[in-house]
């Protein structure tokens, strides 16, 4: 019963009830990428969604399946993959509010260790 009630109120966690039961009737698997993210399209391809892997927060969505989604070219990475210049790094998901955040150097976290910070942060029961 908990597991049916997660699916139908919680998105941040996985896909709701809804999305799931409408990517059975009307989505089209077009591919997926090294995350496990799934990417849909309906059969007219006027509409495009992912179905993530885990936590649902947009920035794990690579480059050229973000270009995709968003219509800016019409074949999928699985047809037509994006070519990356030797220079550029990997993509990463936003890290903020992680324990793998960026720390530059000067910064009161990395100044002060974690028993002096001045508050202490919410964490769900």
């Amino acid at each position: 019963m908990r597991k049916l009630l997660k699916l139908i109120f919680i998105w941040w966690d996985t896909a709701t009830l809804g999305t799931l039961l409408f990517t059975r009737r009307r989505g089209v698997l077009v591919g997926e990428d090294e995350q496990g993210n799934r990417y849909y399209r309906d059969r007219d391809d006027r509409r495009r969604w992912v179905i993530y892997n885990g936590l649902a927060e947009a920035s794990r969505v690579p480059p050229e399946w973000h270009g995709w989604l968003h219509h800016m070219w019409d074949r999928p990475p699985t047809e037509a993959p994006l070519t990356h210049p030797s220079w550029e790094k990997p993509h990463l998901p936003n890290l903020t509010g992680t324990a793998d955040t960026h720390v530059p150097a000067g910064s009161l976290f990395r100044i002060r260790p974690q028993e002096y910070r001045d508050y202490e942060a919410w964490q769900p029961e």
